[in-house]
């Protein structure tokens, strides 16, 4: 008789706990973190030896029924005079770590969409979204301008707009025939222009071989060419710049790619 009372009585109970959790379960499914390259198919992957590090190496990963596969082989890149910094992108805030300012020779880390290519060509082999550049082109770098991080043509928005930028596109007219921004791409960071954060990121091409960069990441132009010939918007491709040893311990919870010679 005791446990058949026991039983009657806590039957409206048990039934009040299962009904509860079955609302939080759905609730805690979606608080779930979800990986910032959950919907890339292509990934360009640079990983660096440590924080200061002003040379990286480059790899691209295409994802297929199999997960993510290299494709290609991997070569070296230049990146930011000062090596790297936490930057503004897809990934989650990360306070451990210098992070990335307006000025301080460091390239973003962190994962990041891929923009539309340029250079100064008047159209290129490539199925991203590619802009031909001009003498009256620049990248504004002032953080006060409204125009900040953005590629704007001083035809258009006037000369005194883009007064004070340091980032005349056509590097090729404006600074003895460099061909750096010949071919690139834009990596966007800092998407939401906040002042001081961090602007005109992009790849580009190297003057010199593994000559560092004031922030951007630097490469042959073979390997750009064949880089711009694969990379397609449709494939909502991402860039990841890391240092190593940051990239295997955030591995396995941003469901990024194994490197070659790491532990799955």
């Amino acid at each position: 008789m005791p446990s058949l009372f026991r039983t009657a009585a806590t039957a409206p109970l048990l039934s009040c706990v299962t009904l509860l959790l079955s609302l939080l379960v759905p609730a805690a499914e979606a608080a779930a973190p979800v990986s910032p390259v959950q919907d890339a198919r292509q990934l360009v992957v640079v990983t660096a030896d440590g924080w200061d590090a002003p040379q990286g190496r480059l790899q691209a990963f295409v994802r297929g029924k199999h997960g993510w596969q290299p494709r290609g082989a991997a070569f070296d890149v230049a990146l930011g005079r000062n090596g790297s910094a936490w930057g503004l992108g897809l990934h989650p805030a990360r306070q451990a770590g210098p992070q990335k300012h307006e000025g301080d020779g460091r390239s973003p880390a962190g994962i990041f969409h891929i923009g539309e290519a340029f250079g100064y060509a008047p159209q290129i082999p490539s199925a991203l979204d590619y802009r031909p550049m001009q003498h009256s082109s620049y990248c504004m770098d002032v953080p006060e301008s409204p125009l900040y991080n953005r590629i704007v043509d001083a035809d258009q928005v006037g000369a005194e707009a883009v007064a004070g930028s340091t980032e005349p596109m056509r590097l090729d007219l404006h600074n003895n025939g460099d061909g750096r921004y010949r071919q690139g791409f834009v990596i966007e960071h800092n998407p939401r222009a906040i002042p001081g954060q961090g602007s005109c990121i992009f790849a580009h091409l190297w003057r010199t071989p593994g000559e560092a960069t004031a922030g951007c990441t630097a490469m042959p132009p073979e390997h750009m060419q064949a880089l711009l010939a694969w990379l397609r918007a449709d494939a909502q491709p991402l860039f990841v710049l890391l240092p190593r040893a940051e990239y295997q311990r955030l591995q396995q919870a941003w469901a990024l790619p194994v490197l070659a010679g790491a532990a799955p």
